[in-house]
């Protein structure tokens, strides 16, 4: 069993968690914009059910097609940043 109390993704999911537990998972603009998530992140929640949090920091669960959206501007400007 893994230990709770280090590092990787358990402190990832714990930090998800107690984001959530402090604020409603948010239903605004993720209806009229695609946003970046990574890809292991989408699957996750797939399958999970978990939230997921967009280079933005929108945090929501994923259940529409991307690809009928405009990209969420936000989310754009930051991975072309980081891209460079």
């Amino acid at each position: 069993m893994a230990d709770e109390t280090g590092g990787g993704t358990s402190t990832l999911d714990r930090e998800l968690q107690e984001l959530l537990e402090r604020e409603q998972v948010d239903e605004g603009d993720h209806d009229r914009f695609a946003h970046y998530v990574r890809k292991e992140k989408i699957v996750e929640s797939a399958v999970t059910g978990k939230p997921v949090i967009a280079l933005c920091g929108k945090v929501w669960v994923p259940g529409r097609d991307p690809s009928k959206f405009p990209v969420c501007p936000t989310c754009k400007e930051i991975y072309e940043s980081l891209a460079e």
